[in-house]
């Protein structure tokens, strides 16, 4: 009778444990949630503080300059193709910045990757030491690099291309690192039992297992790069984003331009978008997804 008794006995105690869980996570939920709460509201104040002048009393004027901008575009849209045009050889450097960057971060990524890689890499023991090094790629923002190598090189598309492919070698090493883990390893295994060197088990036995995820990866890349390298423009390393800060530095009389330049890098980047979509789409499902 006692056997019988204790599961009922068990029940009203397991309710209230689960209940008193349930509170408790509650309240670390509402702690933690008011804890953020208050740390955005110093902050914001703090920054408030610091910024020239009060968001409280300027955010009034936030569709000033984009309201300028449309103005100014319509007045003028006579000129709209001929501006276009002007620019487009801009437009292909900011491509060729991105392109180059990408392809070198693509390489870069994929040596990065496969010797920071358990079961792959030919020197374990240096695997969190390549690891770091992606870490530290990863951590440096591009704008940073950039700077201090315009400072060294001089203005520039070279130093915007170096920073983005510094950057995107970090990247795509840590992504390309995590896919080599799903990799088959019995091919790997086979060639290195008939004598394969390192390179020969990397290049038949790896590669060809994971090439559509390395391939969709760095068309991704290279989307985010054209944003980069236009973002670059702006502290000198070419392309067109060098010619929207002169555009918006000149000011009413120029925002024609800026607007012309708005538009060609949002059609660019709609138009990359759509089609690397479309071709990572085939190289990870083989078929296409109409956009």
């Amino acid at each position: 009778m006692a056997d019988l008794a204790a599961p009922a006995d068990r029940e009203p105690d397991a309710r209230g444990a689960y209940l008193a869980l349930t509170r408790r996570r509650r309240l670390y939920s509402g702690l933690t949630l008011l804890i953020f709460v208050v740390l955005m509201a110093s902050g914001f104040a703090v920054a408030d503080g610091r910024n020239a002048g009060s968001f409280v009393d300027g955010w009034r004027n936030m569709l000033d300059f984009p309201a300028d901008v449309v103005a100014e575009a319509w007045e003028k849209r006579a000129e709209m193709p001929a501006l276009l045009w002007r620019y487009v050889p801009a437009l292909i450097e900011t491509l060729n910045i991105a392109a180059l960057a990408s392809l070198l971060g693509f390489f870069g990524g994929l040596g990065l990757s496969l010797v920071s890689t358990q079961g792959l890499a030919p020197f374990p023991r240096l695997i969190p030491v390549f690891r770091r090094i992606m870490d530290v790629l990863r951590a440096l923002p591009e704008i940073v690099v950039a700077l201090v190598l315009i400072f060294i090189m001089g203005s520039g598309p070279v130093p915007a291309m170096i920073a983005i492919a510094l950057h995107t070698a970090g990247a795509l090493g840590k992504l390309y690192s995590e896919v080599n883990e799903n990799a088959d390893l019995k091919p790997v295994e086979g060639l290195q039992s008939v004598g394969a060197s390192w390179g020969q088990r990397m290049a038949y036995g790896v590669i060809p297992q994971v090439a559509p995820n390395y391939l969709s990866y760095g068309l991704l890349r290279f989307e985010i790069n054209i944003r980069a390298s236009a973002i670059l423009g702006f502290v000198g390393a070419g392309g067109i984003g060098y010619e929207l800060r002169n555009s918006m530095t000149f000011g009413l009389g120029k925002f024609d331009e800026a607007a012309a330049i708005f538009v060609m890098l949002f059609l660019t980047i709609v138009v990359v978008d759509q089609l690397s979509s479309q071709l990572r789409n085939r190289l990870t499902q083989g078929r296409e997804i109409a956009p």
